[in-house]
């Protein structure tokens, strides 16, 4: 509501997207290649940074010794960084910018050291002309060569997955005017070292051009550097992860977060483990940076190109850009990585492979797990029970209403869910307040609390049920359950106040209410957003696809649901006889909706969930079965439940079975 959307793009590149469903699918591949090579960034690149920096004691020991001292250090040290992530890098954050600062000033002193003793004209390579004379002059021989060249950029990329905690601004500036000009002192030096010591070029690195007084220094620095450039990248897998459960993208695993005052902070403890396995396993198997370095470039490169094109659509699609703009952007960013990532897939034999794997096998694992969770959300939006249903069911069938507050928690945010009607039809009973719980993940960052909840009645007041959509951004810290079951009841007596409150008036369209008398009545400010005309009738309707009046706490009025809410057209529409009720009668009647609501609070409350299987029906492809029978049921066996994914108590669980044919 601070940021109202613009209006409808008439994009053609939009509409051609929703047009073909084979292009929005083209583009889901897309994007999940793009995150599983950031994932296998997040693999590499501790691997790559503490192994080349545990190597500088080659050029301190001899060489029968360094063999069986580098490998044992470096995986010593990968041990040590991945067991400390659960404490959070809040507790040691404090001297990550001292150590980076340090590095930095290290490596560009290093550099003009360098420069000035052994070829102070070695600035001139900073004109595009030698580079187009190298290229010219070695033709293939140089173009092969720009795989290793990425490794000059595979470090400095890693500090933009530290976007989840800082600004855009403060990166840019700390790119631009420290970062960026002492990578290309650091590089110059080299450069001037390597012209002047030709015999040494086959073993050639950083730590020779490093005078010998001050090498133990430089190498403590360095391995202190790899461990905060590492954090930096682990922190961002385990964001990006996150941003994927959260967008139905990815199984459900344990999230975990490490600090109450830094937002962006969290540790995953499964995908801790298995990157510390994987680490541990690359740096032992390929034990040289040759391959760890073609390796680390290619998942770069990659997520370099797929950056780019996301962008180019983003410029049409979102900041409404001219399409000839954001087509340039892409044949002249495009052209370029093109030239790095096709000399990257050169090395396929000597370590690239390994991204190529990893990104082939986290694809497998995403795409089945989005696939099966939009067919399972499918079947039940097929399935679901009318509401007259819901109202039938009393005393006269047997069924009964036990004191407390039963949460309904499913994806459906209009009608009665098909597990629970198998619930009641098992356990002819149901909690006297019932409450149909929707938990959605909507594709923003963030959802300010006063526009969280999205509340309607279920049913005539005196059916006591509620319709309630909690939304969280990809990037919300979810409550944990004792605070929601407490703002879920302050949320209901807020909507129940307003609800008969508004009754009293002649409602129109856009509800015009008297703040004065609901900031008095109900401590703040309400507002209803629907579409449907009341004149003195009660607040609800039945509806086979129902489509009741929500509420958003706190907000001004919205003019439509259909942007939020997945609702369908209305159907069927029966209303209750309007009833002329007396002002006391109301107030009454409100108070009593609210004492029943509180003495079900103190009754206590519990949490209906689905516990499903699912399986591919009669007829489907030999793949499909494999994906849905075997692949998904096995992630689902083996991630987080969704009772431990909402953090609801064992003693208040109540699981219902449900088979779903998709």
């Amino acid at each position: 509501m601070e940021h109202p959307p613009q209006s409808n793009s008439t994009s053609k590149v939009k509409m051609v997207l929703e047009k073909h469903k084979s292009l929005r699918t083209a583009l889901l591949v897309l994007v999940l290649l793009g995150t599983c090579m950031v994932i296998g960034d997040g693999l590499l690149t501790p691997a790559i940074s503490v192994f080349t920096a545990v190597s500088g004691l080659e050029s301190l020991m001899s060489h029968e010794n360094h063999q069986y001292a580098v490998i044992p250090i470096t995986c010593f040290i990968l041990v040590c960084l991945f067991a400390l992530q659960h404490y959070g890098t809040h507790r040691v954050g404090f001297v990550f910018a001292p150590i980076v600062l340090i590095w930095l000033l290290c490596i560009s002193g290093l550099g003009l050291y360098n420069i000035l003793r052994w070829n102070p004209h070695v600035y001139q390579a900073i004109s595009p002309y030698y580079m187009y004379k190298f290229l010219k002059k070695t033709t293939i021989s140089g173009w092969m060569s720009l795989g290793g060249v990425l490794l000059c950029i595979t470090g400095s990329e890693a500090m933009f997955a530290d976007l989840g905690h800082f600004s855009y601004m403060a990166i840019q500036i700390a790119f631009t005017f420290l970062v960026y000009p002492t990578l290309i002192l650091a590089y110059m030096g080299q450069a001037a070292y390597l012209s002047m010591h030709h015999e040494n070029a086959d073993a050639i690195s950083f730590y020779l051009s490093v005078p010998e007084k001050v090498k133990w220094p430089v190498i403590l620095v360095a391995i202190l550097a790899s461990v905060v450039g590492s954090q930096a990248i682990i922190s961002g897998t385990f964001s990006i992860i996150n941003q994927s459960q959260s967008l139905g993208c990815f199984p459900r695993v344990k999230v975990v977060h490490t600090s109450d005052k830094i937002h962006g902070q969290i540790y995953i403890p499964e995908i801790n483990w298995i990157l510390m396995v994987l680490c541990i396993a690359v740096t032992i198997g390929f034990r040289d940076t040759k391959h760890l370095g073609n390796a680390s470039g290619l998942a770069v490169m990659t997520v370099m190109l797929v950056t780019t094109c996301l962008m180019s659509l983003v410029m049409v699609l979102c900041w409404h850009k001219p399409p000839i703009l954001a087509l340039c952007f892409l044949l002249f960013f495009g052209s370029i990585e093109i030239l790095y990532f096709s000399a990257s897939l050169v090395k396929i034999a000597e370590g690239a492979w390994l991204p190529i794997l990893l990104a082939l096998i986290l694809m497998t694992i995403m795409f089945v797990w989005h696939y099966a969770t939009i067919k399972k959300y499918e079947f039940d939006l097929h399935n679901k029970v009318s509401l007259e249903w819901l109202l039938a069911l009393g005393p006269s069938l047997g069924i009964s209403r036990v004191p407390g507050i039963g949460m309904v928690f499913t994806d459906l945010t209009s009608g009665i869910p098909a597990n629970f009607s198998r619930f009641v039809t098992n356990l002819p009973a149901f909690h006297k307040v019932l409450v149909f719980v929707c938990v959605k993940s909507v594709p923003v960052p963030y959802i300010p609390p006063a526009e969280r909840y999205l509340i309607s009645r279920v049913g005539p007041p005196t059916h006591r049920s509620y319709r309630c959509i909690i939304r969280y951004g990809y990037r919300d810290v979810h409550q944990d359950i004792d605070s929601f079951e407490s703002e879920l009841a302050t949320k209901l007596d807020e909507f129940i106040r307003y609800d008969w409150v508004r009754d009293q008036g002649e409602a129109q369209q856009s509800f015009d209410y008297d703040e004065a008398r609901l900031n008095e009545s109900n401590g703040c400010r309400l507002a209803v957003a629907g579409t449907v005309r009341y004149s003195r009738e009660p607040p609800y309707e039945i509806d086979e696809n129902p489509q009741p009046a929500s509420v958003s706490i706190g907000l001004p009025t919205v003019d439509s649901m259909g942007d939020i809410m997945e609702m369908e057209p209305v159907k069927r529409r029966v209303r209750f006889a309007d009833q002329a009720w007396s002002c006391d009668e109301r107030e009454s009647q409100m108070l009593q909706e609210l004492d029943d609501l509180w003495d079900a609070q103190q009754a206590g409350s519990a949490f209906i969930i689905g516990h499903s299987h699912v399986r591919a029906k009669q007829g489907s492809s030999f793949f499909k079965r494999i994906a849905i029978n075997f692949g998904y049921n096995f992630l689902r066996r083996n991630c987080r439940g969704p009772d431990v994914a909402l953090r609801v108590p064992p003693v208040s669980l109540l699981e219902v079975g449900m088979v779903y044919v998709v």
